[in-house]
């Protein structure tokens, strides 16, 4: 599985960007793709995943109401559309395919968890200026 992000870029406070996940290689249509970043001198944290089979969408309460994943399954790409930008945001951006979980026969995506995802992409840095 091979992934490229792009999209990254230098924005001010309020603004917006759309970074892009481009995910080529895969065997599955039942995983998670999920948006990480980093912070300079942060731990990445996850922020967003999507459940390709369905489009079932989650959310952290940091991101949550401004940034919306999205799946164009025709150009096999994940999308995030990033609203009201503020410097907490600012970060290298990564996407990141998973496999999905189970819980008593419901399925979910581990949004938050890094080691849950094998396939990473380079990232896209996004810069937001206040």
């Amino acid at each position: 599985v091979q992934l490229a992000e792009s999209g990254g870029g230098s924005v001010q406070a309020g603004g917006s960007l759309r970074l892009s996940c481009v995910v080529s290689g895969l065997t599955s249509s039942s995983i998670c793709v999920g948006w990480f970043r980093q912070a300079p001198g942060k731990e990445r944290e996850g922020i967003a995943s999507i459940r390709t089979n369905s489009g079932w969408s989650e959310y952290v309460d940091s991101v949550r109401g401004r940034f919306t994943i999205s799946q164009n399954v025709a150009e096999n790409t994940v999308n995030l559309q990033m609203d009201s930008l503020t410097s907490e945001d600012t970060g290298m951006y990564y996407c990141a395919t998973g496999a999905r979980k189970s819980f008593f026969g419901r399925y979910y995506c581990a949004t938050r968890t890094s080691a849950d995802y094998s396939s990473w992409g380079r990232g896209t840095q996004v810069t937001v200026s206040s």
